[in-house]
Parts: structure tokens; sequence; C-alpha cells
């Protein structure tokens, strides 16, 4: 069965900790947990979640590679969100052990946003192993 959380993203570009929300929807001992992004101007990344910098770096150095202004050819205006998109990825696979994401220790699991303010969803499938 896949689960769905809800992410709310508040400003154009972010990364979102949603580690404790997809630890919440594990239903399982041992095996493995998909965390899949089902939308295209966003993505899902493990990185360090104990400095804060960390996350603004890696946004900063997106921003600076993928810049707003380019002469992109789709015409809805968030081409440099669908680059993004492409770089991050859209999913991770992730060890479960005692029933929660087997991490290192500054590891945490991020939505990235690149095309925000926006609801959105995140879909969580655990398989045992």
């Amino acid at each position: 069965m896949i689960k769905t959380i809800s992410v709310k993203s508040n400003q154009k570009t972010e990364f979102i900790d949603i580690t404790e929300a997809v630890n919440r929807e594990i239903d399982i001992d041992e095996g493995l947990c998909i965390v899949y992004c089902p939308h295209t101007t966003g993505g899902i990344v493990v990185n360090e979640g104990a400095d804060p910098a960390v996350a603004e770096d890696v946004m900063a150095v997106l921003n600076e590679i993928v810049p707003w202004r380019f002469p992109y050819r789709h015409l809805e205006g968030n081409s440099p969100a669908h680059v993004k998109s492409s770089l991050t990825g859209p999913s991770v696979c992730l060890i479960v052990e005692g029933g929660r994401l087997r991490l290192g220790t500054w590891q945490r699991v991020f939505f990235c946003e690149f095309d925000g303010p926006r609801n959105r969803k995140v879909w969580i499938k655990t398989i045992p192993g």
C-alpha cells in the first residue's frame, strides 16, 4: 500500500525536512522505504539536517547553476524548477531497521520545493525484507 504525506511550502524554493513524517508512515520492522515526489517541479534528497546552512548552500548553488533568467522554451515560466527537479531526482530508496529509517548521524530526508509556495504530496512505499 502506498501512503501519502502532505507538504506545504511557503517559499519559491526551499528544502523541507520530512524525515519524521516519513518515519510515522513506516509500517514494517525491516526492509526498504521509497520516498517519491509525484511533482515535476519538486524533488527528494537526503542531506545534512543539523545545520540549516547546508540546505541553504545547496539551494544557493542550484539557483546559481540554474538561473531564473535564461532563454527557456517552456512557456509556463517555471523551467528552472523543472531543471532543478531533474538534478535532484524525484525519489530516494532508504533502509528501514527497527521500524524507522536508518540514516547517518546528520542525515535527514528533504522535500525540495522549486516552484512554490504550494501544497504538495509525497508518496511512501515500504517493502519488507
